[in-house]
C-alpha cells in the first residue's frame, strides 16, 4: 500500500491526524506524514501497513476536506 500526501493542497485542519495519529502529525501549520519521502513536491510513504493503519489511513483521505491524501 502506498499514502501519498500532497502537502501543497494542505490547509492544517488537523482531520488526518486525529483520525490517523500513527501515520500523521502536524509540522507548523500543515500535517506531515511520518517517515514519507518527499517525491514531486508530494510526501510518499509506501510500506507493508498494518490493518489499523489501513484503515486510518483511508479513513484520514475519505475525511480530509481538500483531499490531499491519496492512498493506492
Amino acid at each position: 500500500m502506498k499514502v501519498v500526501h500532497k502537502v501543497e493542497k494542505c490547509i492544517g485542519c488537523g482531520t488526518c491526524v486525529a483520525l490517523c495519529p500513527a501515520l500523521f502529525e502536524m509540522e507548523g501549520a500543515k500535517a506531515k506524514l511520518k517517515g514519507g519521502i518527499a517525491e514531486g513536491g508530494n510526501f510518499v510513504l509506501e510500506k507493508e501497513f498494518t490493518p489499523e493503519e489501513q484503515e486510518c489511513a483511508k479513513q484520514a483521505a475519505q475525511n480530509c476536506p481538500v483531499t490531499c491524501i491519496i492512498v493506492e
